[in-house]
């Protein structure tokens, strides 16, 4: 084997491949050859290195220069100045100007310093197609050390006094759940994963998947021990074909190796994964939905008790863990579990992975301890809104979740926090808004989702979201009222009530978050007939200064429903019975002569 000096690690994660991340993999190794130096340097295919704002990224071993927003065009001058000639390319770095303008790289910025990466310990180190590179980072080495050395009840006692909880968006004790399901008679239980991620803006199990698929094929089988299963089930929606196409790879080199399958190692263990494709439905990821739709029926839930770990899957003994509890598992198993309870909070252990996006400049992947304060990751991590702008709002949980005022945003980011002012954790997207989102459409959006992705089977759900929908686009197009409020917090309460499963318990949420901390905004809609951050087309108005327009005409010429006249060289005016707001003046004067009111 050549000795290599160098390593290109290109993230291969699922934004930047669709930035041409392969194709920069291509260039690399024809530069390479070009320059005689593919014998020396190796160009690694890793998964999302987190900071997605920034893709493609390109980082260089051994000295872990880190170039940011490369395109297939750099690689030539990556490889002629900095592997052949030994001189980093200033140009290509990512840099940012921290307090004192002083410039950092990427691997020193603000983004990593305060985040602990347990769950994406190998996102963007190693090659997720190659389970040599896995076992390398210890993958395997605690399923070898729980078959070899622990009993199936100590193995549980383990993950029990980690404090580890499921982070799918209940919270419920990991280790409690596996003692459930451990206790359940039976020879035959199952054990399930949750790669049905379907919050939107939510990228984070895709994310592990892409980039460490073995961390939870090994867990599963863990839990597979610890428990007295012999089958798994991976279930991921076909949305995410490179994940599918990786777990699929990894699989089979478990198999081949022996750490999947019959007799593994030597001890006797069986465990065999098999991977279900989901269509897409969200309320597949409630775990009684997902595990009718493994059987082959129509995803719906199903009334509980019985909870699955005492009838779950095929009316077995079943666990279910979502990806991201899956990737905690062999960390603590190999660091033992007070390296884990000692981070976080006295009752939210560990790290918690967050997907990022929104109004923010460093959209990505972010991993921090349980406890970090919202602050810490919008404004250090985050670094605050672009264009400088405010900060409004966050949401945390996706459409399950709430509303958090600019006026809590030192609120830590744990379980109990969120639960007391009315927001959750979940599955981990957070959604960062502005002074300019209106936090009336933004609970109409999220309500519109869970209504579409409603199963139907129980009306609280089916017809509550429905109505509660309705009362939110009267109150953007102008036509709400006082009473129109008291209805919809009154509707809301009955559906979190009432509904079957966790979808129609929580859709309420972004109402109800958002009434208690907005409803000034609310009351602006429905009283004053104005939605203040300009949003809502029923209730603005495009209008021309008089002292700004110098009649060029360029506003005119795009307008699709000839709303705006005007002679040249003369102030022009908008005819508001035939606008449409669709923003396209705006777009087009050079001269800020057009504002909303």
């Amino acid at each position: 084997m050549n000795f290599v000096r160098s390593h290109v690690l290109v993230c291969g994660g699922t934004g930047c491949t669709a930035s041409k991340s392969p194709e920069i993999i291509a260039e690399f190794n024809t530069q390479l050859k070009n320059c005689g130096l593919d014998s020396e340097v190796r160009v690694v295919q890793t998964g999302c290195f987190g900071l997605c704002a920034l893709g493609p990224i390109v980082v260089v071993y051994p000295e872990g220069t880190y170039y940011a927003q490369i395109k297939v065009e750099d690689v030539k001058t990556i490889v002629e100045e900095h592997l052949l000639k030994g001189r980093i390319v200033q140009d290509l770095l990512f840099k940012e100007a921290d307090a004192h303008g002083v410039e950092q790289s990427l691997n020193n910025t603000d983004f990593y310093l305060k985040q602990h990466r347990i769950a994406l310990r190998n996102c963007g180190v190693i090659n997720p197609e190659e389970i040599d590179e896995a076992i390398a980072f210890d993958a395997y080495k605690a399923l070898g050390t729980c078959l070899t050395e622990k009993t199936p009840q100590e193995v549980i006692e383990i993950i029990t006094e980690s404090g580890l909880r499921g982070r799918g968006g209940a919270g419920f004790p990991t280790g409690i759940k596996w003692k459930f399901a451990a206790a359940s008679p039976g020879p035959v239980k199952y054990v399930c994963c949750n790669a049905d991620e379907g919050d939107p803006g939510a990228f984070m199990d895709r994310s592990v998947l892409e980039g460490d698929p073995h961390t939870v094929l090994e867990a599963m089988a863990i839990a597979g021990y610890a428990i007295g299963a012999s089958q798994g089930y991976i279930y991921i929606r076909a949305e995410y074909p490179l994940a599918v196409k990786r777990l699929e790879i990894a699989i089979a080199q478990a198999k081949e190796y022996g750490v999947i399958g019959k007799n593994i190692l030597g001890t006797g263990f069986d465990f065999d994964l098999e991977i279900r494709l989901g269509a897409g439905a969200f309320v597949c990821g409630e775990e009684t939905a997902l595990m009718t739709s493994i059987e082959g029926h129509r995803g719906e839930p199903r009334p509980r008790p019985p909870f699955p770990a005492v009838k779950g899957l095929f009316q077995k003994p079943t666990i279910l863990n979502n990806v991201e509890t899956y990737a905690n598992i062999a960390w603590i198993i190999n660091h033992g579990p007070a390296a884990f309870n000692c981070m976080g909070t006295e009752k939210s252990k560990g790290t918690k992975v967050f997907a990022l996006g929104g109004k923010i400049k460093n959209t990505g992947l972010v991993e921090i301890p349980m406890g970090t304060t919202l602050r810490e990751v919008v404004e250090d991590i985050g670094g605050g809104c672009p264009d400088g702008k405010k900060f409004k709002a966050a949401q945390t949980g996706g459409p399950s979740g709430g509303c958090i005022p600019a006026s809590l945003i030192d609120t830590p980011l744990d379980y109990e926090s969120m639960a007391a002012i009315g927001s959750i954790i979940g599955s981990g997207g957070l959604i960062v808004m502005d002074e300019d989102n209106c936090i009336v459409d933004i609970a109409k959006f999220f309500l519109q989702f869970t209504m579409d992705e409603s199963c139907g089977k129980c009306s609280p759900c089916r017809i509550g979201t429905k109505r509660m929908y309705e009362i939110l686009d009267k109150i953007t197009q102008g036509k709400g009222t006082l009473e129109d409020l008291d209805i919809l917090e009154e509707l809301a309460l009955h559906v979190k009530e009432n509904s079957l499963c966790g979808l129609g318990q929580t859709a309420p949420n972004p109402v109800l978050s958002t009434l208690r901390y907005f409803r000034d905004e609310y009351e602006a809609h429905v009283v004053d007939k104005k939605c203040p951050a300009g949003v809502c087309k029923g209730l603005v108005e495009y209008k021309i200064l008089s002292d700004k327009c110098i009649g060029c005409t360029a506003c005119a010429r795009v307008c699709p429903v000839d709303a705006i006249s005007g002679k040249v060289k003369e102030v022009h005016s908008i005819d508001p019975s035939l606008c449409i707001k669709c923003g396209s003046c705006i777009a087009a004067c050079k001269f800020g002569a057009i504002i909303v009111e």
